[in-house]
This record gives C-alpha cells, structure tokens and sequence, in this order.
C-alpha cells in the first residue's frame, strides 16, 4: 500500500464532495459532469465507461424526481428509500472523483471511495431518521438540501476549504442529533 502526502485541501475537498452524494444522488454526479465538460465523468469509476447521453438522461431525469416526487409522502419515501440504497455508493463515486480531478496521489483508491461512502450514509442515515421524527420535512429544507448539495460538489472543485468545512459542520450537527436521539429514547424507555 503506498500513501503519499495527501494534504488537508485535498482531504476537505474529498470530504465536501462525499457529503453532498450524502444529500443527493443524481445531483452532485451531474453537477461534477457538467462542471467538467471537456472530461465530463472520465473520472468516475462506474460511470467513465457508460455513453454520455445516458448519463445525462438518467441523473437528470432522477435529480427531478429528487426534487419534485418530494411534494407528496408516498414520493418522499420512495426518494428516501432509494437515496439510503445508493448514497454509499454515490458518495464513495463522488470521492473517488474528486480524487481523480485534483490529483490525490494514494494507492488503493478505494479507501477514499470507502471513507467517502460511509460519510455519505451516515449523513443520509440522520437524514432519514429526522424524516421519520418528524413525519413530513418541510419542503423549504428540499430546495435547501438541493441548493447545498450543488454548492458542496461546486466547492469541492473551487473552494475545498470552504467545502470541507460546511461537510465537517454536518457531520457534527448529524453525531449530535443522534446522540440526542440516543439520550430521548433511554429517558423515554426509563419513563415507560
């Protein structure tokens, strides 16, 4: 295994990108196709070797149904289900990337992709429990869950301390509402 210096601008850069394949799915890997055109997903794994057009078709046909099949419950669920599934896997595809675009120089690559997946999922996994706690999410968080996850892909590229940064703070805020979740439901069960 070889690691070489991978310097903290490059790890917040690879934690922004994750976070937001955390939020979204179609979104992000559109956004980072579309922000590289001249490569589009050349340095995406699983998507380098699938034809353009398709990719195109289908992150855009989904990132609407992200945003418009959240209006009513039953859509909401769908989308939360299949964004729990797949957020691993997008936000391991989203370090790798991102890894890929700015030269992270570290062997085995799929330890980024892991790390990356995993914070993905844990983002998504307080997502999900928040959308349960609470019963309906209001849809002024969707359209801010949308706008902050295109601007997590986009600082990723840009500005990775900034990026890095707001990914950072929602990993803290999602480790501190489960951990209130946690003490809730031990008060609640000392109670009963």
């Amino acid at each position: 295994m070889i690691i070489e210096h991978l310097s903290i601008i490059q790890i917040l850069a690879i934690l922004s990108a994750s976070a937001a394949g955390g939020m979204r799915i179609g979104l992000p890997l559109l956004i980072i196709g579309m922000v590289r055109l001249d490569q589009l997903w050349s340095n995406i794994p699983l998507l380098s070797s699938l034809n353009p057009q398709i990719i195109i078709g289908v992150l855009t046909s989904w990132s609407l149904f992200e945003l418009l099949g959240t209006k009513k419950i039953i859509g909401l669920r769908i989308v939360q289900i299949i964004q729990l599934i797949f957020s691993p896997l997008v936000g391991g595809l989203m370090a790798v990337g991102v890894a890929n675009v700015i030269g992270v120089k570290i062997t085995p690559l799929w330890l980024l992709g892991l790390v990356g997946g995993l914070l993905a999922l844990v983002l998504k996994l307080v997502q999900v429990g928040w959308f349960f706690r609470l019963g309906k999410i209001p849809i002024i968080f969707i359209f801010l869950e949308d706008f902050l996850s295109a601007i997590l892909v986009i600082f990723a590229l840009q500005s990775p301390e900034n990026g890095g940064l707001i990914a950072m703070i929602l990993l803290w805020i999602a480790l501190r509402s489960s951990t209130e979740w946690k003490y809730r439901f031990q008060g609640k069960k000392k109670d009963g």
